[in-house]
């Protein structure tokens, strides 16, 4: 069976252009629960630089789905048998105005657009910038 990944490696995930946010902003829970850019802010802001996208999109799917210790390895083979739509699709660079670094080893962390940093990452060159995608067409 074929395994697709999500990981980028050397690249800045830059916010949609029609985000609406001028800064990084935290995601909102939706009736008291956190939702899908609510877990993935929380594992990557408070890990910076730990976990590569596939392991945060399928954490946050495992979470949400509630897998047990012994579904999580035939969970992981059948979540990524298919393709999934990469952090490109996140609201926190669609909507919450987060731009997402990917370093050479694939780990990722999170910058405001209004920060400096963030700033610096669309200037480099020799890292590939790509932008989130739109929510609207």
């Amino acid at each position: 069976m074929k395994t697709h990944t999500t990981n980028y490696q050397n690249t800045f995930i830059a916010v949609a252009d029609d985000c609406p946010s001028a800064k990084g902003e935290i995601p909102t829970t939706k009736a008291g629960h956190k939702t899908v850019a609510g877990l993935q802010f929380d594992m990557i802001s408070k890990h910076p630089y730990k976990y590569t996208s596939d392991e945060i999109l399928f954490a946050v799917f495992a979470t949400r789905n509630d897998l047990t210790e012994q579904e999580l390895a035939s969970a992981r083979e059948t979540f990524f048998a298919k393709g999934q739509a990469c952090l490109r699709a996140s609201a926190l660079g669609k909507r919450y105005g987060w731009g997402i670094h990917h370093n050479a080893e694939g780990k990722i962390a999170l910058y405001g657009c209004n920060t400096p940093e963030y700033r610096n990452y669309l200037a480099q060159t020799g890292i590939k910038i790509v932008k989130a995608m739109q929510s609207k067409r």
